[in-house]
């Protein structure tokens, strides 16, 4: 529908620095949930603290993350949360690794390398189940990646996924807007299987992989979005997870 939030649009021109990283995700709070206000954020004396118990300085944009979003749990905490300041911890590997968000059941780690911390907005890395490797290069971006991927999954009846074949997976950058973040791997370390994301008014679409078994997950803003998605993706050869999709008047993208 007219005026519904559109990722991609709001990315329309990438995310060059932190500050870009910030806005965009201010604007996806608003258009999906409610916009950021100052009691958002944890507080500098809590940062201090866990600081003082780990023996070390957060990066500037990690710092910067908390104290803007790190209280919305709507953003954080749907499947792969973002860790409470109180839960941050250093992993022993490649010489130390300040994690700051954790798969929901403990599988997999994100965070920035000791030897890294001096950078004001640092790569990131993710633990697969084939050791440590590059997610995406810097913090801020890492935290866009993040609050989109909670975002899909943060409200079940508005969620959907498909297993798609190849055949079908040209159809999705036809049907639906490239959202422009990077190519990054998935953290079951899967090399073939890049992440994408894609976007219309009131649609997030993620997909994982980019031939066989691939998947599409779908979050809709309301029940009409989800369902005309759901339509629009060839569906004859997708079999969709939990509710079907039904039939729609007209798509609202």
């Amino acid at each position: 529908m007219v005026g519904d939030f559109d990722a991609a649009e709001a990315m329309r021109d990438g995310i060059s620095d932190r500050l870009e990283a910030w806005d965009f995700i201010r604007a996806f709070a608003a258009g999906w949930y409610a916009p950021l206000s100052d009691g958002d954020g944890v507080g500098e004396d809590e940062l201090k603290q866990v600081e003082g118990r780990l023996g070390l300085s957060l990066p500037t944009a990690l710092r910067e993350a908390y104290l803007l979003f790190g209280r919305r749990s709507e953003l954080l905490e749907h499947q792969d949360s973002m860790l409470p300041p109180s839960e941050l911890f250093v992993h022993e590997d490649l010489g130390g690794v300040l994690c700051f968000r954790s798969e929901n059941q403990g599988c997999a780690f994100w965070g920035v390398r000791l030897c890294d911390l001096g950078e004001a907005d640092p790569p990131v890395v993710v633990q697969s189940r084939e050791g440590w490797r590059p997610f995406l290069d810097r913090v801020s971006l890492a935290c866009v990646e993040l609050v989109l991927s909670e975002g899909l999954f943060g409200n079940g009846h508005l969620y959907n996924a498909c297993e798609l074949p190849a055949e079908v997976v040209i159809e999705v950058p036809r049907l639906f807007r490239r959202v422009a973040l990077p190519d990054y791997p998935m953290w079951t370390g899967d090399e073939e299987s890049p992440v994408r994301w894609f976007s219309a008014p009131g649609l997030l679409l993620r997909q994982d992989g980019l031939t066989t078994e691939c998947w599409l997950h779908v979050r809709g803003k309301t029940p009409a979005h989800l369902s005309a998605a759901c339509i629009a993706v060839p569906g004859r050869w997708a079999q969709w997870q939990g509710t079907e999709p039904t039939a729609v008047d007209e798509l609202p993208f």
